[in-house]
């Protein structure tokens, strides 16, 4: 088995999900169960078993659940061979007391579908179907060999051949449908929360980088005043200094060494800065910002900025989020990857909504998966060569399911299509669209924008 990356949810260590004191509590449940339904059918309804085995095979249930709970810590979470013997026994013990209460026409006969349901969910597909394989042989057997029950005057309960084979086809059919029900269920799952994982991680990687900028914009604006100062002094020094030319030139050196951290952060403070302004930017600026990293590699990024019906003449400034610089970035650099030669990114605003469009001139989206684009973890590529255009790529889905569930927050709906070819707005291969509605993203730039907050320290 391999081992999962940090914060990584693995399909290889199921097992490790499973906390002991969890299965203890719910098989005490179900062991008390059973003991009702035994005194129940004895006492009550007068059917006769053997009450001496059926008592040592849940004598043998109660003594594992006491073990559990006495020997085990808390904390304890079961290892996949762990887990798979724990969900066996319960499996055995539960055909020994249908073997010895009626087989297969004991109508109790559907718990065995519990654990074979619960054991897919939480193992691993070959442990959950080696299971399921002797559940499926535990219970044909007892559906031929089984001690019947007996009413109190000694008449064997029977029921037609007919109907106990329909009891074990339901079985049989029970069986084979929960485990795969649950087994896709738990997979699903587990596909979902590790790319919101990874959709999380790019978010916080993005508000870092915007938030280093801030701290180093600071830096450079602080520490203005005091190399200033420095250079100042160096200047005095090397004035009172001149017929000492060694200390003159250790002043020369102090001189240049202060313009030179000038520089330097000076153009580390181009990165960005902790200010309010830079929280809002007209459209064209943040789709340059977003494609920045993609244009200089070899593919021609066009960009078309214009109003719809109903819109203003001015582009609306806009909220310039993380999430949706890094949305933008991650379908701009899809459509770059994929593309021959040219991305279109269009802009169009009305009255109500803000939209955008990224197409690019490549072989579009697979037919048979734009109903899923946008899931993760989709394994097949959009077309036979790409492996040689992203050599690094594992191909699974995730920059697009990222990009449409930070954008998502942002307020926008996304839809994945093909184009036909129509211009240079247009260019034939795969097509999105993002659309915000206007209040939600658009911010007016007359509005105030508050008191600048200092940078943490």
């Amino acid at each position: 088995m391999t081992t999962p990356a940090f914060g990584e949810i693995s399909q290889d260590h199921r097992g490790d999900w499973v906390r002991l004191r969890t299965m203890t509590y719910v098989r005490m449940l179900a062991l008390s169960g059973q003991v009702a339904a035994l005194l129940v059918a004895h006492f009550h309804f007068g059917l006769r078993f053997d009450v001496a085995l059926v008592g040592l095979v849940v004598g043998a249930a109660g003594l594992s659940v006491l073990s559990s709970l006495m020997l085990f810590p808390q904390t304890k979470r079961l290892s996949e061979a762990e887990a798979f013997l724990t969900f066996l026994f319960d499996i055995a013990l539960l055909v020994c007391l249908l073997y010895l209460t009626g087989g297969i026409t004991n109508p109790f006969s559907l718990l065995i579908l519990a654990p074979v349901a619960v054991a897919a969910m939480a193992l691993r597909p070959r442990s959950a179907l080696i299971l399921s394989l002797i559940a499926i042989a535990l219970v044909t057997l007892i559906a031929f060999s089984y001690q019947p029950l007996r009413f109190a005057d000694g008449t064997v309960l029977s029921v037609p051949a007919l109907f106990a084979f329909g009891f074990w086809a339901a079985i049989v059919i029970g069986i084979l449908f929960q485990a795969f029900y649950a087994h896709r269920i738990v997979t699903e799952g587990t596909s979902l929360a590790n790319a919101l994982l990874a959709a999380q991680m790019a978010l916080s990687r993005e508000q870092k980088l915007t938030d280093l900028g801030g701290v180093v914009a600071a830096a450079a604006h602080e520490l203005g005043t005091p190399l200033a100062t420095i250079k100042l002094i160096a200047a005095e020094l090397a004035e009172e200094v001149q017929d000492r030319p060694d200390l003159a030139e250790d002043a020369r050196i102090l001189r240049e060494q202060a313009d030179r951290c000038r520089d330097i952060l000076r153009s580390m403070g181009r990165a960005g800065k902790d200010d309010l302004h830079l929280r809002r930017a007209p459209v064209e600026a943040v789709l340059q910002e977003a494609a920045e990293p993609h244009l200089a590699r070899g593919k021609a990024v066009q960009f078309r900025i214009a109003p719809g019906p109903g819109g203003a003449e001015e582009q609306p400034v806009i909220l310039r989020r993380p999430e949706i610089i890094h949305g933008l970035r991650n379908l701009i650099q899809n459509a770059v990857d994929f593309a021959q030669a040219k991305v279109a990114v269009q802009a169009r605003w009305t009255d109500r909504h803000l939209s955008l469009r990224i197409s690019d001139d490549g072989p579009g989206f697979p037919p048979q998966l734009i109903g899923y684009i946008g899931e993760p973890f989709i394994r097949r590529r959009r077309d036979p060569t790409g492996t040689r255009r992203r050599p690094g790529y594992e191909g699974m889905g995730l920059g697009l399911f990222i990009a449409k569930t930070l954008l998502e927050r942002s307020g926008a709906v996304l839809e994945f299509s093909n184009a036909e070819a129509r211009g240079d707005d247009t260019l034939g291969g795969a097509q999105i669209t993002v659309v915000w509605p206007l209040e939600r993203i658009v911010v007016d730039p007359a509005a105030p924008l508050g008191e600048n907050m200092l940078l943490p320290p």
